[in-house]
């Protein structure tokens, strides 16, 4: 569960980076997302899922580390 809590608070921190960092810029790209297909960004969002899932199996050891 200590793992757990740890992911979910590395990705609040990753996903809060762009508002604190930038936030107009992060507005500027909500309005661009706003205006993709649907089946877009349902393509970025598979991508990104399996994108995460490559990097957890290699850090978890999945590559012979």
């Amino acid at each position: 569960m200590e793992f757990f809590f740890c992911v979910i608070g590395m990705v609040l921190v990753v996903e809060g980076l762009p508002y604190f960092g930038a936030p107009h810029k992060a507005k500027a790209l909500m309005r661009t997302l706003a205006q993709l297909e649907d089946s877009t960004l349902r393509l970025i969002g598979g991508a990104a899922m399996l994108l995460g899932l490559i990097i957890l199996y290699m850090a978890r050891g999945g590559i012979g580390y």
